[in-house]
């Protein structure tokens, strides 16, 4: 690999490797404030190749692989280099992280105790973390939340949060120029931006918090709150999880603890500050 960047996010290493040196650029910007990592051993190395020896110069056209692919992925245009990079570190945690149990989740944190969560892509879990990291809260993760197995913990994974379409404009005009990345135009997933969490997120990305509350938010509809009972917060959550059957018997008992343990609501807001004023309400009460 000619370009190469090692990164630390929470417990995991990263070496992502590039025959292009835009992409590791572009991580670099905006990873800049994260733990140097230069020299340090891998838990994963992604690499973003070629799809064939012309296509280096003519029509670039990046294959993602690494330890852990996905033989049939569709390539990806050099422009989208820098989700290609983050794509890759998303497959390399979904398929072969076995430490915590991964859950598809964003989680904060406020006076230690961390507030999860999930919901289908579109429900505005993502958005609403980035913001509520910008109103008093600590972003903990955008894409995966880590669930200690034996302390019960939810731990720290704060990536660069990938914001989509409408969310864009939303959280930038809450957050400084210099934490947003390149807009990235005509994804397979539409429009897409990252942003860079905030200073304190990456200096305590080591420091978990216990689950005080469980949120199954849902964006465009009539402000409404709901109860989630346990049984089907349950096996909504092992459907968010990549490795919940990996992990056998220590996922179950982790995951049960962490459902038996935290509240669960569904939210149905129509905006940011209707979430907010819901999510504000829900943690006076229940956490």
């Amino acid at each position: 690999m000619r370009h190469e960047l090692t990164l630390r996010i929470g417990p995991a290493t990263f070496r992502v490797g590039s025959a292009w040196r835009a992409p590791i650029d572009a991580l670099a910007r905006l990873y800049a404030a994260y733990p140097d990592q230069r020299g340090a051993i891998a838990d994963f190395t992604v690499r973003l190749q070629p799809t064939s020896l012309a296509r280096r110069w003519v029509r670039p056209s990046i294959f993602i692989t690494g330890d852990h692919g996905l033989a049939d992925a569709a390539p990806m245009s050099l422009a989208h280099g820098l989700l290609a990079a983050e794509m890759g570190m998303n497959l390399q945690m979904a398929l072969g992280w076995r430490r915590h149990l991964l859950l598809h989740a964003s989680s904060v944190e406020k006076d230690g105790r961390a507030l999860v969560m999930t919901g289908e892509s579109g429900s505005g879990k993502s958005t609403l973390a980035a913001l509520l990291g910008e109103r008093g809260w600590r972003l903990m993760g955008d894409e995966f939340a880590l669930l200690d197995l034996d302390s019960g913990a939810i731990l720290p994974f704060p990536r660069l949060v990938s914001l989509k379409n409408r969310a864009i404009d939303v959280v930038a005009g809450a957050v400084a120029a210099d934490r947003m990345g390149p807009l990235l135009r005509a994804t397979a997933k539409g429009d897409i931006r990252h942003m860079v969490p905030r200073a304190d997120a990456v200096a305590r990305m080591t420091e978990g918090a216990a689950p005080a509350l469980l949120l199954f938010p849902r964006f465009g509809h009539q402000a409404e709150v709901r109860p989630v009972g346990q049984g089907e917060a349950f096996m909504r959550l092992t459907q968010a999880s990549t490795n919940y059957v990996a992990l056998g018997e220590p996922g179950f008992a982790a995951l049960t603890r962490f459902v038996t343990g935290a509240p669960a609501r569904a939210i149905d807001f129509p905006s940011g500050e209707a979430a907010f004023d819901m999510v504000d309400r829900l943690w006076d009460e229940l956490a």
